[in-house]
């Protein structure tokens, strides 16, 4: 069974419940995207993902009957997509689509780094099982929402949360499969480095830069892959901040490099944000980068007092630091909070 923190149960028959709820709240982890670990794909599976899911920031949103459809938020449109498409994917009936209110109490930033398209389109869908007394069938969701395409970081996220590597995509892939889901360290830190100055590459401009991008030679992916498996995880379970954040920077940089012609030639995209991960490892940051196409940055603390030791000396030496927003997070070792709980399908991610 997928691993959502449930408020209460009560579930009967074939997993419906026959009391549907009147009204749910949706609590959703960002996520930070580290990587991608086969871009070469000739062994047949394609990208790979390394990711990390969030305390801070989250995505909270209630969902309730109601009258009429209507939608508080920025991105209304968008979110009035999801709604018609969850009642047709989950076999919902037609009219609970023009029958609920969906009020975003807290957001993701969008375009940023965090997954705020995959963590809105599946709370939307959770809160929508919920109200409608049906399954939450997350990975079908995911997949007919054209969210995972590379990474399939968002919806274990989502799940499970904690520090996730996932297989890529395969000719047979819903999702891409999860290969390994750790806790994060209770007392590690990240800083969250944010640039409001900047939007991240997105939808059809990013697959094009992937379609101009040279291919990854087959030996940095293998390099990749080898630095995941022999450093990287077996440092998070030994909880060995040093080797973990080295391993994290190592990976950063080769695929920074790689990305840099999609990134006006540069490794992290916002100057501001490359000049204050290079005063962090000055500072002594376990390990620096940047989330998926960013701009959001990042640093690894072994402990909330080395993190706030870190942002003080990197404000106080940084003169791009005044351009810019941090945020001391920790990693998030649970999925999303729904109150009351959607009924799960099993888990096929």
């Amino acid at each position: 069974m997928n691993e959502i923190d449930f408020k209460m149960a009560g579930k009967t028959g074939e997993g419906a419940d026959t009391k549907a709820p009147r009204s749910v709240r949706v609590e959703a982890p960002g996520r930070l995207h580290l990587g991608l670990l086969d871009l070469a794909g000739d062994l047949g599976r394609r990208f790979g993902s390394i990711g990390l899911a969030l305390d801070q920031p989250r995505l909270r949103l209630t969902a309730s009957l109601s009258d009429r459809l209507s939608v508080e938020a920025e991105d209304a449109i968008r979110i009035e997509r999801y709604v018609h498409k969850v009642i047709d994917l989950l076999g919902l009936p037609e009219g609970l689509g023009n029958q609920v209110r969906i009020v975003i109490e807290e957001e993701l930033p969008s375009h940023a780094g965090f997954g705020s398209g995959t963590q809105m389109a599946l709370s939307v869908g959770a809160a929508l099982a919920a109200l409608g007394g049906v399954p939450f069938d997350a990975p079908r969701l995911a997949a007919g929402l054209d969210r995972g395409a590379r990474s399939g970081i968002g919806l274990t996220a989502f799940l499970k949360g904690g520090f996730v590597v996932d297989g890529g995509r395969g000719p047979r892939s819903v999702v891409p499969p999860t290969i390994s889901r750790l806790p994060f360290p209770e007392d590690w830190r990240v800083i969250l480095v944010l640039d409001d100055s900047i939007v991240g590459v997105h939808g059809p401009q990013e697959a094009e830069a992937f379609r101009q991008l040279p291919p990854l030679a087959p030996e940095t992916a293998a390099w990749l892959c080898r630095l995941t498996m022999m450093k990287l995880l077996p440092s998070l379970i030994e909880i060995d901040v040093t080797e973990f954040g080295s391993a994290v920077t190592e990976i950063q940089e080769r695929l920074g490099d790689h990305f840099a012609p999609a990134q006006n030639g540069r490794r992290f995209v916002s100057p501001s944000v490359s000049e204050a991960l290079a005063a962090f490892l000055d500072a002594g940051a376990a390990g620096v980068g940047q989330s998926s196409w960013g701009p959001t940055g990042f640093a690894i603390a072994g402990s909330e007092d080395e993190a706030k030791r870190l942002l003080d000396e990197v404000v106080m030496n940084c003169h791009s630091a005044s351009h810019l927003k941090f945020l001391v997070t920790r990693g998030r070792n649970r999925g999303a909070l729904i109150t009351p709980p959607a009924g799960l399908a099993s888990d096929r991610s």
